[in-house]
């Protein structure tokens, strides 16, 4: 691998010119690795933003082919990376050797993903009304749509995914696949990591020929402002805390020209325990949510934090075994030592929080976090106490007890908007608590039924998003490949000449996408 320079990225060449150095730090140990990583400048923001608008008319203008070989060299790169680059990952993030590798995949499978997408057309959204001039009382024009990239877009690298939701990421491969060039924000937690991705993406883009600015990447922690203020970025792609999401969006809402922020931010997931599956399977069931609860340390944004149960012998014997179970979870290292801190002051706000018992978990002590289970009454969520329904990042949850089903729909009302939501059921449970798919349609972008949220799939149904506050888009998804519309928007041409059109639109369909002609559909 070539050596790390810790240089920003701009328009395919490197650069550093400020004196402010961050530096990435060893998750496990706490020791702050050696290597400087030099803060863009206000000037290198400004730049980074230019190149990737330089880049933009070239980009977008590539058939959809072009930028499928694109797509596919990146995940070609990716898959390249040897042992070391794992080794250096783990270093910096504590994860494991095999979600690491596994990570990866995933990686470059979105990336394969966006370039199936784009090999077949559909993302184009083509709809052609043709002329229909003895129309009365008045004719109607000819009238003809596809949809284009938005314009360069900032997206910013997630902590607790330093592989699929950073550099190389969703939000990157969507956007590069909308034909939007990126300007990336390198997440302080893994700069290294950053770096070994962002120096992938280049080979990529030199080995097919895309334009200079298609991909940069600027480090430092007070870079966002600039960037998402830039005249040139037309959107952003976030993933991270309800704070930072909200303040982007805030930004970028007083720009003099607004733009869009996609931001995936907060979400706790309720877990719902219906009746005749507690009596059925209730010790298999604490088994499981535990070991979702404690999946990865917890640090998955759809890491179930909420569980629901209707008040009964079976929901008592049911926590006992819970809380036995959590009692001899083991600590574990998180990602870095910022979301330690994060973890361990939502932790104590629960504690001291009134109305919320602990059940189980050992108290704070060295680097590591220690699993967490909590009890809450009723009466906090049926009031909106922001703090019960507020994420603690790691691997933590909190029970509450229903009195019956009229205070569960209730509770259901009460809370904001979430990624998932989980009906742990029965046969008979479906029929006897019919109305709250309905309901948690209305409250989530994803419902489950005898699984656990912590893991998402990428595909074509997934849905990654859901009302405010988990995303402030709920239109939208971050993974799966309806992630791309983010980054779309639609043009109409009307009574153009052919010959003017972009070659998509023309009568021929010389691309071969699929079309809406006169109301019908054509392969």
């Amino acid at each position: 691998m070539s050596q790390i320079q810790g240089h920003n990225y701009i328009g395919g060449q490197r650069s550093a010119e400020g004196d402010k150095v961050l530096h990435s730090v060893n998750a496990s140990s706490g020791e702050i690795l050696a290597q400087p990583f030099h803060e863009a400048t206000p000037d290198e923001i400004d730049r980074a933003a230019l190149a990737a608008q330089s880049a933009y008319p070239v980009y977008r203008s590539l058939s959809g082919e072009r930028r499928a070989q694109f797509l596919d060299a990146v995940a070609d790169e990716l898959d390249a990376l040897g042992d070391d680059f794992i080794a250096e990952v783990s270093r910096e993030t504590a994860l494991p050797a095999g979600r690491i590798q596994g990570e990866r995949a995933r990686t470059s499978g979105q990336m394969r993903l966006f370039a199936k997408v784009l090999r077949r057309g559909d993302y184009l959204g083509v709809r052609i009304d043709h002329a229909l001039p003895e129309r009365k009382p008045l004719p109607r024009p000819d009238l003809r749509q596809y949809r284009i990239g938005v314009g360069p877009v900032a997206v910013f690298g997630a902590s607790n995914f330093p592989l699929a939701f950073s550099t190389a990421g969703g939000d990157t491969a969507a956007a590069l696949a909308a034909g939007c060039p990126v300007v990336f924000k390198a997440h302080s937690g893994h700069l290294f990591t950053a770096e070994r991705v962002a120096d992938a993406v280049i080979r990529a883009a030199e080995r097919t020929a895309m334009p200079a600015g298609v991909f940069n990447m600027i480090y430092g922690d007070w870079v966002g402002e600039r960037l998402v203020k830039h005249p040139a970025i037309q959107a952003v792609g976030f993933t991270g805390s309800l704070r930072g999401g909200r303040a982007l969006c805030d930004m970028a809402a007083a720009r003099p020209q607004p733009i869009p922020v996609f931001a995936e931010m907060s979400s706790i997931n309720p877990l719902i325990l219906l009746p005749t599956a507690l009596a059925v399977r209730g010790r298999a069931i604490a088994t499981e949510l535990a070991a979702s609860v404690v999946l990865g340390a917890g640090q998955f944004c759809t890491n179930p934090g909420l569980v629901l149960g209707v008040k009964s012998a079976e929901l008592t014997a049911f926590v006992e075994q819970l809380a036995a179970i959590f009692g001899e979870e083991p600590a574990q290292t998180l990602l870095n030592p910022g979301g330690l801190a994060h973890y361990s002051k939502g932790v104590e706000r629960l504690r001291a929080h009134p109305g919320v018992e602990h059940l189980a978990g050992h108290p704070h002590s060295g680097r590591q976090a220690q699993p967490q289970l909590f009890k809450a009454d009723v009466q906090l969520l049926l009031d909106a106490d922001e703090v019960v329904q507020e994420e603690v990042f790691g691997p933590t949850t909190l029970l509450v007890e229903v009195a019956d089903q009229a205070q569960l729909l209730q509770v259901l009302n009460s809370l904001h908007g979430q990624l998932t939501a989980t009906l742990i059921a029965e046969p008979a449970d479906f029929s006897a608590f019919a109305e709250l798919t309905p309901l948690l349609e209305q409250k989530v972008g994803r419902i489950l039924v005898n699984g656990y949220p912590t893991g998402v799939e990428v595909c074509e149904a997934m849905v990654h998003g859901g009302p405010y506050p988990a995303t402030s888009d709920a239109r939208g998804t971050s993974v799966g490949t309806r992630a791309i519309d983010r980054f779309l928007r639609p043009v109409c041409f009307q009574n153009y000449p052919e010959a003017l059109l972009p070659e998509v639109l023309h009568e021929a369909n010389p691309w071969k996408v699929p079309r809406l002609v006169d109301g019908e559909w054509q392969a």
